[in-house]
């Protein structure tokens, strides 16, 4: 269940990531690609999870990724509001 759980999270996460690249074309918008980024890091997370033994989510790899994804965001947030 782990591992169905942990695809579904990377297919959707990389799902998101493709719509934000067509916003980022579309508009030319540097946010969207900020978070095509942070998807994409999110999908990469998402399989190896699939991948590792049931204890890894706490690893630092694993965690690194997550924190460089949300990291991104908000970069993307902080360079949308900045004046």
């Amino acid at each position: 269940m782990r591992q169905l759980l942990s695809g579904v999270l990377a297919a959707l996460s990389l799902v998101a990531a493709l719509g934000f690249r067509r916003f980022a074309k579309r508009s030319g918008d540097r946010f969207f690609d900020y978070f095509t980024a942070a998807f994409l890091l999110l999908a990469a997370n998402g399989v190896a999870l699939g991948l590792a033994t049931p204890n890894a989510e706490r690893s630092l790899p694993l965690y690194a990724l997550r924190l460089a994804a949300f990291t991104l965001i908000l970069v993307a947030i902080w360079d949308k509001n900045r004046s």
